[in-house]
């Protein structure tokens, strides 16, 4: 999730804490113990996001609807999260990515409800989770993924945040941004990688980040490259160094026509991947 800590003095922390705040706030109107009563009868299938992003014919693009960004600030005056998710599994994206922090992205939960009762690829949680209570919203929402910011949260809280996710069946994707958070990432069990090619300080984008970060996954570990990413031959370098998909967002959303934006994305990286296979015979 990238974060403008210019905006304010570490807004990376003034999210969290403001997250913080608001799950507190939804526990008194609605407990952890209503939560997973309400859950005890589904099934969450947290694997099918992960069947579906290593999948080995062409290219896993998880696609992000997102209104605004503390970096940014509003993307889209027209959005909506389901038309959006909607657009993009028409042109072929391997899984939606919904961003519902309210505070600081203008999300909401509503819009993941709406987009996993509509979509039938899988969907991603986006947000600063921070409490086995949001996990439980997500899964309740329909996710089939959460995302955890190894950034965002100490040692302890990781691996327990983790363990919930596991015991519910949900999958969790784990944003790294070097290789010490790398490594707490994969110690606390994370076997899907999110590397974010952004500098959460400066929000410079280097895709050095991903080629260097990504020697060091392990090959079952399912491996997604984040940000910066833009065009075909931007993927088919970073699927030759061992990336298994791609989640784009701002890239998109910025056009007029985003799932069109993705359908030639798409089309582009299968002709270039075609070209290089041909040159190299």
């Amino acid at each position: 999730m990238t974060v403008n800590p210019s905006v304010q003095p570490d807004l990376l922390e003034s999210i969290v804490s403001a997250m913080r705040r608001a799950v507190h706030d939804r526990e008194v109107h609605c407990s952890v113990r209503a939560l997973e009563g309400a859950l005890a009868d589904r099934i969450i299938n947290g694997q099918c996001f992960v069947d579906a992003l290593r999948r080995t014919t062409g290219c896993n693009v998880i696609a992000e609807c997102k209104r605004r960004s503390p970096s940014h600030g509003l993307i889209r005056s027209d959005y909506v999260a389901v038309d959006l998710a909607c657009e993009y599994a028409a042109a072929g994206a391997s899984a939606i990515s919904v961003v519902t922090e309210p505070a600081f992205f203008d999300g909401k939960l509503e819009d993941l409800e709406a987009v996993c009762g509509r979509v039938e690829i899988p969907v991603l949680c986006k947000d600063f989770i921070v409490s086995e209570y949001q996990i439980l919203e997500a899964a309740l929402g329909g996710a089939s993924a959460i995302l955890l910011i190894a950034a965002a949260l100490d040692e302890r809280t990781l691996r327990r945040l983790m363990a919930t996710a596991r015991d519910i069946g949900i999958t969790v994707l784990a944003e790294v941004h070097n290789d010490f958070e790398l490594d707490r990432a994969l110690g606390a069990g994370a076997d899907v990688i999110g590397v974010n090619n952004r500098n959460l300080k400066t929000l410079t984008v280097d895709l050095g980040v991903c080629e260097r970060i990504v020697e060091h996954i392990p090959t079952d570990v399912v491996a997604i490259a984040e940000s910066g990413l833009r065009s075909a031959s931007d993927l088919i370098d970073l699927s030759k160094a061992g990336y298994d998909a791609f989640l784009i967002g701002e890239s998109f959303l910025v056009t007029p026509e985003p799932g069109a934006t993705l359908a030639g994305l798409l089309s582009k990286f299968e002709r270039c991947s075609v070209e290089t296979l041909d040159a190299n015979r």
